[in-house]
């Protein structure tokens, strides 16, 4: 069922999209998948890995990556059970070196140098707020629309005035910019520069190589400032071989354990102007 007033292609681009970020989102999911990226590993040597959980915790968590077909339990005896990636999983790792080399290039740098794995916590956390993706995917289609159309878009069946609350936070966030109240609202510089990793996102959600994401029919289109760059946050990391094979050519890098905790200079969005709403 339709959920925005977006063609039925779209819509169910955005939904795909919408619900692969929120399995993927919540605390400590990309740090259980990126502790798998090696061998099938027993309960207790995952737990070894991610000792961060309390008990209780980590079992949940891998059930639900289980159900969302990103980690596979294998029982070998009854005393013998494994966990691992999914082929689904595997192909979802490419994408996060490509959100940390987006959180360098457009997030503000932190008081303190935060690692890789906090960066694609911080920006997965700004693409799951209500109605994001979204928002996002019509801006980039339309570059500059007003409130009151946005809301006939996005939520066609509410009150046209619930758009200006996730509006306001997108803004906050530093991924939509608007000139002040009663104003048309775009993208910024940031949200622009998610093109990359939403279309790449976009693919893998449809099970479509990630190469397709150049092809993509609102984020496949090449900005002239989104030019690879290394990784430059720490001298101590290697840069990665390739970024995703939407911004390069080739397989993405290989994480290890000690990727988790590198450190890199990012924080919180760039601050934006105060978003617009119904006049009063």
């Amino acid at each position: 069922m339709a959920t925005t007033a977006l063609p039925p292609d779209a819509d169910a681009d955005i939904a795909r999209v919408t619900e692969a970020l929120a399995m993927i989102t919540p605390r400590w999911n990309v740090r259980i998948l990126l502790a798998l990226s090696g061998p099938s590993l027993r309960y207790s040597e995952l737990a070894a890995k991610v000792s961060w959980l309390q008990n209780g915790q980590l079992h949940p968590k891998l059930t639900a990556l289980c159900d969302a077909g990103l980690v596979e339990r294998t029982e070998h005896t009854a005393r013998h059970v494994t966990y691992g990636h999914t082929e689904r999983a595997t192909a979802l790792l490419p994408i996060l070196p490509m959100i940390v080399t987006w959180a360098e290039e457009h997030l503000e740098k932190a008081e303190r140098p935060l690692a890789a794995i906090e960066q694609i916590e911080d920006s997965l956390t700004l693409l799951t707020r209500r109605h994001a993706a979204a928002i996002l995917w019509v801006l980039k289609s339309r570059e500059e629309v007003s409130g009151r159309v946005l809301a006939r878009i996005v939520m066609p069946s509410s009150d046209w005035t619930n758009i200006y609350p996730p509006l306001r936070q997108l803004v906050a966030d530093g991924l939509v910019d608007t000139e002040g109240n009663g104003q048309p609202y775009r993208l910024s510089a940031a949200g622009d520069g998610l093109g990359p990793v939403l279309g790449t996102l976009s693919a893998w959600c449809a099970g479509q190589p990630l190469a397709q994401a150049a092809h993509h029919p609102v984020w496949g289109q090449l900005q002239a400032k989104s030019a690879p760059r290394p990784w430059v946050s720490s001298p101590s990391r290697p840069a990665p071989t390739a970024l995703s094979p939407a911004r390069t050519t080739g397989a993405g890098p290989a994480w290890h354990s000690r990727d988790l905790f590198s450190h890199a200079a990012t924080s919180r969005p760039k601050a934006a102007l105060p978003a617009g709403g119904p006049r009063r």
